[in-house]
């Protein structure tokens, strides 16, 4: 987990404006210890206090829509796992008092070797515990208390003076508040909210598991175009993880915090979160859109949807080539070469004929003046390990020259922009599909300095020059196109505007005809981005899931 994203604890509810700059703008979760100990409702709905009896009183047998599941403990937020049934507010009073007296009736049991108290018969207990059984599949969830987007859904306005608002949404435009109330010990099911949360705890406990929204991909997020696109699709709590298998590394992204009563917890929009309560929980939730929503007009979604998928689709790029190749160490042969051994791989035997007239003929125009002068003084001034990755690419531009002659498999290019996908694919990683382990040219280059990197390639250009235009123009691998633009970047920055130029003139100055090597350089840079872009995008199902939409039903 990334320092920026940990969750901040505050012993004192900040003021609203620090709360908009210092925490909000972060949209990282923070929690506020005891921040609503002073609500009148923290000591009036308390069970342990007549909180029932007073609930009762104050809502009586006002009809309420609950959440029945015939999956309880754990609610599911997609409507197949659960019905929204109307409920008489007093009965569901009465389930809490049942399971109250359950409870207490248990524990006298486990004091009690007779097993239950004098008086009451077998068939009355047994009663009594099936009739506690279905009480477990309700749950009030998101009961409105306040609701400005739609005021006839408003079902508990008469609780709205027992609760105070918290200091730090004093200039918020509320979208909600509402009571989250459970009878029984209960879980929902992983989801995000589209709109910013402050969760208060009335009475009892809840604890929250909490993931960015770069966890998505762990957490298979259910389609955008269904009714329930804002929960993930694993079943937490027992995963299936050949049906998901990311979700196995899910619990490496998440954080856990646990809320009593009088706690506070902001969960900003997006972020998943699974909830786990105890018996008689009540909670009261704010919801607000945030100032990004807020500010979207319907004629920019496609410009920033295609903004974000961009930025996707980079970070997607930046962090697969880093776990692919590293620097220092690469699982390469070390061949122990010499001058002499390089110059045993002379270009006129390099590039056989039936590779391509064109190569054929360039390779007779390469006949640079001074060549032997040249390459002594050249390859003299390489530094070891400029050598030994020239030696490198030379041996793997002529491995691949000869696969090609016998007409073997030859290693992908940039010509074949797209590679072939398995029907299994949602099931691979990245690094798995694009096979970077086995991309001896990308891994090469990766591991080179700006100043090796550009000495090798002169050298290469100066004495190997149709070497150089069939690497480029024959083996150059997608990855290995988006590689060699990275070291274009990094020497550019090291280099006055005057080295630039003489580096690419050498460079390109190279081939017959530049326009094609710099479409086989670009058409291969694009073709590994698109491939992020499509796995990303699709494999991943990362899509906007993440990103925009989702419905407000919840399972907080």
């Amino acid at each position: 987990m990334e320092d920026s994203l940990r969750i901040q604890r505050f012993e004192h509810l900040p003021s609203a404006t620090e709360f908009a700059s210092q925490i909000e703008s972060r949209n990282v979760p923070a929690v506020f210890v005891g921040c609503v100990k002073g609500w009148e409702a923290v000591s009036k709905w308390n069970p342990s206090n007549g909180g029932l009896e007073y609930l009762e009183e104050r809502v009586g047998s006002f009809m309420v829509e609950a959440m029945l599941s015939r999956t309880a403990p754990v609610f599911y937020g997609d409507l197949r796992s659960h019905e929204r049934v109307p409920l008489p507010f007093s009965t569901f009073i009465g389930f809490c008092k049942q399971h109250r007296q359950n409870v207490d009736r248990c524990c006298s049991f486990n004091s009690n070797s007779e097993g239950h108290q004098h008086g009451e018969s077998d068939t009355e207990q047994g009663s009594s515990l099936f009739v506690d059984a279905a009480p477990q599949q309700i749950y009030l969830a998101q009961v409105p208390i306040a609701n400005a987007e739609n005021e006839e859904r408003v079902q508990l306005e008469t609780l709205r003076e027992d609760i105070q608002m918290p200091a730090v949404l004093e200039e918020k435009d509320l979208s909600s508040i509402n009571l989250w109330m459970n009878n029984a010990q209960a879980r929902s099911s992983a989801h995000y909210d589209p709109h910013h949360n402050l969760l208060c705890i009335v009475t009892g406990r809840k604890q929250v598991v909490l993931w960015p929204p770069s966890a998505s991909p762990m957490l298979y997020p259910m389609p955008i175009y269904g009714e329930a696109s804002n929960h993930s699709s694993v079943a937490l709590e027992n995963p299936d993880f050949s049906v998901h298998p990311r979700a196995q590394y899910s619990m490496e992204y998440s954080q856990k915090v646990t809320l009593d009563a009088g706690d506070a917890l902001f969960i900003p929009e997006g972020w998943f979160h699974q909830v786990d309560s105890d018996d008689l929980t009540i909670a009261v939730n704010f919801w607000w859109r945030s100032s990004i929503m807020s500010s979207l007009t319907d004629h920019m979604d496609s410009y920033y949807l295609r903004r974000i998928l961009g930025r996707l689709t980079d970070r997607e790029m930046d962090q697969l080539l880093p776990k692919a190749m590293w620097r220092q160490e690469r699982n390469i042969p070390k061949l122990q070469c010499n001058k002499a051994m390089l110059c045993e791989f002379n270009l006129i035997a390099f590039v056989p004929d039936h590779v391509g007239n064109s190569l054929g003929q360039t390779g007779q125009r390469k006949d640079l003046k001074g060549k032997e002068e040249q390459q002594s003084v050249l390859l003299n001034d390489l530094e070891p390990r400029a050598l030994q990755n020239l030696y490198e690419l030379v041996a793997l531009v002529h491995d691949h020259v000869n696969a090609s002659g016998q007409n073997q498999p030859a290693l992908p290019t940039s010509s074949s922009a797209l590679m072939c996908y398995a029907t299994d694919e949602q099931d691979k990683t990245l690094t798995e599909i694009f096979h970077l382990e086995d991309d001896s040219v990308a891994k090469i280059l990766w591991a080179l300095e700006p100043g090796t990197f550009q000495d090798m390639f002169l050298a290469m250009a100066n004495n190997f020059p149709r070497t150089l235009e069939a690497l480029v123009l024959h083996l150059l691998s997608p990855v290995g196109a988006e590689v060699l633009t990275r070291k274009f970047d990094e020497l550019d920055q090291k280099n006055t505007e005057e080295d630039r130029n003489k580096f690419y003139q050498v460079f390109y100055g190279v081939f017959d005809n530049q326009v094609a090597a710099m479409d086989a350089i670009l058409n291969g840079k694009e073709a590994f981005a698109r491939q992020v872009f499509f796995i990303k995008t699709f494999v991943l199902k990362v899509k906007p899931n993440g990103l925009i939409g989702g419905i407000m039903q919840s399972s907080s």
